[in-house]
């Protein structure tokens, strides 16, 4: 099928996500630290619903505001969940925050709190994705903190955060402001942080759920020369190793202190780098459940920042 794409809206600096609550309203995540809303016709609010734009860092490249997840009861408890790059220090920040009680296209800036701090070693490979699972649990995603082909190899490290995907419960709170969920792979293991829920990931830039299967699919951007796109399937119970950086999609790229190839999980769709400049940066996307195109139905679509191509991956049987 042949799809023509038009603009629907325009005004935002350096978009990085547009998240729904389930009703008509897009709020859409502009990376230097505001959250604006955009009505089905187009227009977009004046005043922004949150500016984080006085602690969010500024730097451009990789930091800043990107992620946004609304609580599954966001309409009983007001509660949605941002991921930034705080400016004082560099480090990953996800903090909850309430909308505004008197105003729903407004939220509370003061209501803010962090619920967890991981500190960036280099400016880039933040991910910075958060969003609730079907079993109503966050997920997070992290990068591996930068610099080029992880040098602390932090991706196979289980007693990092950084390079991996966490999955907390902010409906159960410690000191710590969640709770781990109980069935999380790791848990009382002293080897590995109870929040991990897989790893082994470079920077995890868009990952989604499809809403009818409940099948996980995570997009990681590559080094040099492979982009991939990772499936896990509904019901797994975590402790994916996605491979970097023993791995590059499914080529080896530094196999020091790696474990044999069956202990990783490998891409379902990988695709090379061509010519030079920015030749490769996946961004992913979501399974189509829509009634408009028929012919899309339980695709799923993605694209490539760099290239602007647009994928599509139709599972079989």
């Amino acid at each position: 099928m042949q799809l023509d794409f038009r603009s629907f809206a325009t005004g935002f600096a350096d978009p990085v996500a547009i998240v729904n609550t389930g009703d008509d309203r897009l709020f859409v995540v502009q990376q230097r630290g505001l959250i604006r809303i955009l009505d089905l016709e187009g227009n977009v609010s004046e005043t922004p619903f949150l500016d984080l734009s006085g602690i969010v860092s500024q730097s451009g490249s990789e930091t800043g505001l990107l992620g946004l997840a609304f609580h599954p009861e966001y309409y009983e408890n007001g509660y949605f969940f941002v991921n930034y790059t705080r400016a004082s220090d560099g480090s990953t920040v996800v903090s909850r925050f309430s909308a505004d009680k008197n105003n729903p296209d407004l939220a509370n800036r003061e209501s803010e709190i962090q619920l967890l701090t991981v500190n960036q070693p280099y400016s880039n490979h933040n991910g910075g994705q958060l969003l609730f699972g079907p079993d109503g649990y966050l997920y997070i995603a992290l990068g591996d903190g930068g610099s080029g082909g992880d040098p602390q190899n932090r991706a196979q490290t289980r007693t990092s955060f950084l390079g991996k995907l966490l999955r907390i419960d902010v409906d159960v709170e410690d000191e710590t402001g969640y709770g781990i969920p109980p069935d999380n792979p790791f848990v009382n293991d002293e080897t590995a942080l109870d929040e991990i829920w897989a790893w082994g990931l470079r920077n995890p830039w868009r990952n989604s759920f499809d809403r009818l299967t409940g099948d996980f699919w995570i997009a990681d951007v590559g080094q040099n020369i492979r982009e991939e796109i990772n499936f896990q399937p509904a019901g797994s119970t975590g402790g994916e190793n996605y491979g970097w950086r023993c791995y590059e999609g499914n080529k080896p790229y530094n196999q020091s202190d790696c474990l044999e190839a069956e202990n990783y999980v490998f891409p379902v769709f990988e695709y090379a780098h061509q010519g030079s400049g920015c030749t490769g940066s996946v961004t992913g996307g979501f399974v189509y459940r829509g009634a408009l195109f028929s012919e899309l139905f339980g695709v799923y679509i993605f694209t490539d920042y760099c290239t602007g191509n647009i994928f599509t991956i139709i599972q079989t049987p």
